[in-house]
């Protein structure tokens, strides 16, 4: 085994109990965080560590091995990175590569992880991290530029693009995981995903409230909705904003602008 893929997925949470069980397009999180894994064509095998019952006897039905966590490794304080060694302690086997794959992350494309993964292995990186690419200019709270000198104003096709990290998943070299202890270590290099492509949702303001079964359970059919109320999931169709793109599938949720793509 080259490739291991690795879904924490704990059942407690503060904010959102049960969130790798949500449903999204009414298939769970963490079933969706599986079959992406499956799919990728680099990743070997899958593990889903868990404390969790119901979560795990998903898991299984999606396809996955699952490794049952400790408490010890299961509270709000404990990292994604000790879930991830756990998991390889208890399989008893490290591989040349490890994915960490986060299941509220609902919409990975097994081809990005490939792709990530295979950055690895060819040795250009001992560490990637998906990211979307920005040309976004950051600011202080008191003004001053981070990323870009106020007094010169770039035109955007100016500025190559910079890359927001959005949670999705993280691809390391085994042995470096095993030396450093986190998921940063080494050449780091990203995988850039693309623009429409969800960050990681871990509050439930930030997922749709519309619970659904689309065409397809990776890829949602274009559609609009908007629930009776915004913690209702008793959706009817509707019409999006006229400024939003129209290849999205748009949905309401709690998000600043009450709409959020491909939720």
């Amino acid at each position: 085994m080259r490739v291991l893929a690795v879904v924490p997925a704990r059942g407690g949470s503060a904010g959102v109990p049960l969130k790798n069980l949500a449903l999204v397009g009414g298939v769970p999180l963490v079933t969706r965080a599986v079959r992406a894994c499956l799919r990728a064509e680099l990743v070997d095998q899958v593990v889903v560590s868990t404390d969790h019952d119901g979560i795990a006897e998903t898991a299984r039905e999606a396809g996955a091995i699952v490794v049952e966590r400790p408490a010890e490794l299961s509270g709000s304080t404990a990292s994604s990175e000790s879930a991830v060694l756990h998991a390889l302690d208890a399989l008893g086997e490290d591989p040349e590569v490890v994915v960490l794959v986060q299941a509220t992350s609902a919409f990975i494309d097994p081809d990005d992880l490939s792709a990530a993964v295979r950055k690895v292995l060819d040795g250009e990186a001992d560490s990637v991290v998906s990211g979307l690419p920005t040309h976004e200019f950051l600011w202080t709270a008191t003004g001053g530029g981070i990323n870009h000198d106020p007094a010169v104003r770039q035109r955007r096709q100016d500025r190559a693009p910079e890359f927001r990290e959005n949670g999705a998943f993280y691809v390391m070299r085994t042995a470096g995981l095993r030396e450093h202890g986190h998921r940063f270590f080494g050449e780091i290099a990203v995988q850039p995903v693309p623009p429409s492509t969800p960050s990681r949702s871990t509050t439930r303001r930030t997922w749709s409230s519309c619970e659904r079964s689309p065409r397809s359970s990776t890829s949602p059919s274009r559609s609009t909705w908007t629930p009776s109320s915004p913690t209702s999931t008793a959706c009817t169709p509707t019409t999006a904003p006229t400024s939003t793109p129209t290849a999205a599938r748009w949905c309401w949720s709690a998000a600043p602008t009450g709409w959020a793509s491909r939720c």
